[in-house]
């Protein structure tokens, strides 16, 4: 994947580079900040599709010396993964524009920024592939004039997850009291490199039922996708109501339940 790194151009104003900084430019020393209280997408997963890219909202406290003006320096919130933040991440995605900072006093800063996630198949700029789905550790950095970065990792973590989509079909429709009902549909998700929904194999998914009147699903079983996502099962008739699946989501894949299928019971 391609490093988004904040770098300054030369009239000293601070841009957007896709490309790796070098590692001389390392050396430099960077501004003497720290920074606190990252939250990024308000602390909710984040979710990717297929083609298009998602932007999220991070905040984040800028702690300075009071000698060090806000205007020497730009920051921005980092997602990484691998054991430290730096140019040396195993993978690293920061913000596409440097942070918005209002100063809350002397030291402190109350920063916020966007962060766009893009799959890799869109373009090739796209920051993500599917093996990258899942536990992502976040952090921030900082740039001064002088290219000097200060990087501070350990300020939590997330999830960037591979979206999922889930169908439900019962039938027959009608049915009469007492009969079987056949229950089919498909759990996939995306695919970054391809940008395409593929079958998600083996997972756990919960048939629901729902009585017409009420607004409450209740499981009846659970039962998992085939090697290509698909589900079927049967279950008895006994009133009016919707039927669909639900699968909870894992670490790499978003949460997600079908549109209810109504079945009614003669």
């Amino acid at each position: 994947m391609r490093i988004r790194a904040l770098v300054l151009a030369a009239s000293g104003a601070v841009a957007l580079s896709t490309l790796a900084v070098p590692a001389a430019q390392a050396a430099t020393a960077g501004p003497a900040v720290t920074f606190s209280n990252l939250k990024v997408n308000s602390g909710k997963d984040i979710v990717v599709g297929t083609t298009s890219a998602v932007t999220v909202s991070a905040t984040y406290t800028v702690t300075k010396p009071a000698n060090l003006s806000a205007s020497s320096f730009q920051t921005g919130p980092a997602l990484y993964r691998g054991a430290t933040l730096g140019m040396d991440s195993d993978d690293l995605i920061i913000s596409d524009d440097p942070g918005t900072c209002t100063a809350s006093s002397s030291t402190v800063l109350k920063c916020s920024a966007k962060i766009q996630f893009r799959p890799k198949g869109t373009d090739e700029d796209g920051d993500l592939i599917s093996s990258q789905a899942g536990t992502w550790k976040l952090g921030a950095l900082a740039v001064n004039a002088d290219d000097g970065i200060t990087w501070q990792g350990g300020l939590g973590s997330t999830h960037v997850q591979r979206r999922a989509t889930l169908t439900t079909d019962a039938s027959p429709e009608p049915v009469k009291k007492g009969k079987t009902i056949t229950v089919t549909g498909k759990l996939a998700r995306a695919n970054w490199d391809t940008n395409k929904y593929a079958g998600y194999s083996t997972q756990p998914v919960k048939l629901q039922f729902r009585k017409k009147g009420s607004s409450t699903y209740t499981t009846l079983k659970t039962i998992k996708t085939s090697s290509t996502g698909t589900l079927k099962t049967t279950t008895t008739a006994t009133v009016d109501g919707y039927y669909r699946y639900s699968f909870a989501g894992t670490t790499t894949t978003s949460s997600v339940s079908a549109a209810g299928d109504f079945v009614d019971v003669q």
